[in-house]
């Protein structure tokens, strides 16, 4: 179960600073769960030491902060940027490749489902730094988008959640994976239907041709 007690005193005491500083050391793979930092955010704003709508706002700069200087880092460096101990760590030349082959397959989809797989979000951004898949404009979007839906859900849970600290946990540890398996189903999804489309449009042309 997932242990909030001992990062409450801290983050009541450093408040926003806290929260936006440890997000954007969770962007470079440090493991230090994503969610803990904004469900802790959302805790001390329903004990009264921040306002909650002002902590959404420090997760989310802090979330998007991070994730685009891992991306940054990544297309600046390119791939010298692998050869950097803690980079070889969280990104080996197997692990490297894989990405790679995922990107191809699943393009900027990929990108979206990643704010949502922890342990799998640095490397994926990382990655997709190096090889310059998308400009930094798109992956803002896209990283945007993703992490409007999932900030708040934590932030705000931890808000409601603040009187009932041992619910909240439980809470947590019970809905993660099936949050995280949601998501994947609705990215999912909408790549299906995004082959789809390809694929009747790819028909309709061929018959078009036909036709003339």
């Amino acid at each position: 179960m997932i242990d909030l007690q001992t990062f409450i005193p801290f983050f009541e005491h450093y408040g926003y600073a806290a929260v936006f500083g440890l997000l954007i050391i969770c962007g470079f793979g440090v493991p230090i769960p994503e969610d803990i930092s904004l469900v802790s955010g959302g805790i001390i704003s329903g004990l009264g030491f921040a306002n909650v709508h002002v902590m959404f706002a420090v997760g989310l700069a802090g979330v998007l902060i991070g994730d685009s200087t891992v991306y940054c880092l990544g297309r600046h460096f390119g791939t010298r940027f692998l050869a950097i101990g803690w980079v070889q760590r969280l990104l080996t030349p197997e692990r490297y490749d894989g990405i790679r082959n995922w990107l191809s397959r699943y393009g900027r989809w990929l990108l979206f489902a990643a704010r949502f797989m922890p342990g799998l979000r640095t490397p994926i951004f990382l990655t997709t730094g190096i090889t310059r898949f998308v400009s930094m404009p798109v992956f803002l979007l896209i990283d945007g988008v993703a992490a409007v839906i999932s900030v708040p859900v934590w932030v705000y849970l931890g808000y409601f959640g603040a009187s009932r600290k041992e619910w909240l946990m439980e809470w947590m540890a019970r809905s993660q994976f099936g949050f995280l398996i949601l998501m994947l189903c609705i990215v999912l999804a909408l790549v299906i239907v995004t082959l789809v489309k390809k694929k009747l449009r790819s028909f309709t042309e061929k018959l078009e041709e036909d036709g003339a």
